[in-house]
Parts: structure tokens; sequence; C-alpha cells
């Protein structure tokens, strides 16, 4: 989550276009990059796993894509990624004004008793689920797709695991909250409990405070959920390459047994 009001998100954007002038232009000047599109796009038909990269607030998707180049295990060869932009919109936290971000924020910073808005919250796990069904109609077994997020990507990854009719294979969390109330609890179905949880979170985090991550565990699992938390000391609001290295150590577990079991 980018807690700047105003600089940041706008000078993301521009970034993220900048790069976007930046790649045509070097595609229309190198024609090698129509057979590394080919191979990319025989990549994602082959997939067998998918990776769902949920921003913060204030970020983009492209920004974040180099995540994917640390996962380099053999098991992530035949894995597709997506990274999603947030689209822009009024924030409460910071007074209203335009950014990405998937659903509104009333108050920073964030604690285990912050106010929560569903509503908005809900339209975005709506795309998200809309994200997750067009992969698993063109091939992908529930089983093998994955969301993970950071901040308020992490929130949405929490409600989209949980609201998401079928199993998938599991959903991470960093630095993240829960986003709903306790009465949404009703519409998790049997099969979405099943799913695993990890949450990883600093306890030097000032943006969302560690109590409003350490207050998921207890939660959770009154829910019938099974969750891993892992607390990171020193670390404030932001992910740490020990995170990371943990992340890709947790999915490759997944991975090798869903292989052996399918």
């Amino acid at each position: 989550m980018r807690t700047s009001r105003l600089k940041k998100p706008i000078v993301l954007l521009t970034i993220a276009l900048l790069s976007s002038v930046f790649f045509f232009a070097f595609f229309f000047l190198n024609k090698s990059d129509v057979s590394s599109t080919s191979a990319s796009r025989n990549r994602d038909s082959m997939a067998r796993t998918f990776i769902l990269w949920l921003h913060g607030l204030g970020d983009s998707g492209p920004a974040n894509e180099p995540i994917k180049t640390l996962f380099r295990s053999q098991e992530f060869r035949n894995t597709k990624w997506l990274f999603p932009s947030a689209p822009p919109n009024p924030v409460s936290c910071n007074y209203g004004a335009v950014m990405p971000s998937w659903f509104d924020i009333p108050e920073l910073p964030l604690t285990a008793g912050s106010p929560k808005d569903e509503s908005s919250l809900l339209k975005a796990v709506k795309n998200v689920h809309a994200i997750i069904d067009k992969e698993i109609a063109g091939g992908i077994n529930p089983e093998n797709v994955y969301i993970c997020g950071f901040s308020q990507g992490g929130a949405l990854t929490l409600a989209s695991v949980l609201l998401y009719p079928k199993t998938i294979g599991g959903g991470a969390v960093f630095s993240g909250w829960i986003p709903f109330n306790s009465s949404i609890t009703n519409q998790f179905t049997e099969d979405a409990k099943k799913t695993p949880i990890l949450w990883s979170h600093g306890i030097d985090d000032k943006t969302v405070l560690f109590e409003a991550g350490q207050a998921a565990l207890p939660f959770l699992q009154q829910a019938g959920v099974t969750c891993e938390f892992k607390a990171y000391p020193g670390l404030g609001h932001s992910i740490s390459n020990e995170e990371l290295q943990y992340l890709e150590s947790w999915l490759k577990q997944r991975m090798q047994s869903s292989s052996s079991s399918s």
C-alpha cells in the first residue's frame, strides 16, 4: 500500500504509461520480439499452474511483475502469472483522492477494529472470480490456481479465496487485514474453507498494524480455515526477500502435492 496521498500514485501511473510507450517502440523496431511473444503465448497455453498477484493501494500490476523472476525452481516453468492493475477510484483514507484501488479504505493506519467497506470489496471480489473462472475454463485445474496479494491486494486475496465456491491451490496474504465483518463467514462454502492460507506480516508495520494481521489467525481458525501465520521482526509495510523465499517453498510444496495426486 502506498500511503503518500497524491504524488506517488500519479508517478506510478506515469511510469506505467512510459513503460508501455517504450515497449511498443521496441516491439516494432525489433522483429525478434514477435517470436518471443509467440513463445510466451505458447507457454500460457501449456500452463499447468496459474498465479494471480494483486498489488497494494496506489501501485500497479506492471510494477510488480519482476516478482515472478525470483521464482526459478522447475515447478514454475509451466506457470502462468497475471499482474492486473486496480482501476482508479476515490479513496476515503486519502481524502477522496483518486488512485489505483481495488476497493475503498475508510481509514489508515488499519487496526483490528477498523471499519470495512464491504460493498466495494464484494465488487472487486467478483472481478477476481471472473479472472479465476476464465483460467479454469481454459483448462487450469482449480487446485493449481493460487492468489497472492500485498496490503490491500492481500485483503482482496483473502476475501476472493474464501468467497470462491471451489477449493483452489492456496492464497498468500502479505501485510493484509480482514476486510469484511464476521457475518460474511456464513457465505464461506465448505470447499472454500479447504483452501490453505499463508499469512505473512511485519511486526513493525505502521500502515496495516501487526495487530490487524495477527487478529486473522483466530478469526480464520474459528471459521474452519487453515492458516499458517508468519511474523517478521523488524519488517515494516513491505515485502521482504525472506517472505518471497518462503512463498516459493510454500507454493512448491503444494504444486508437488497436486502433481503427485493427479
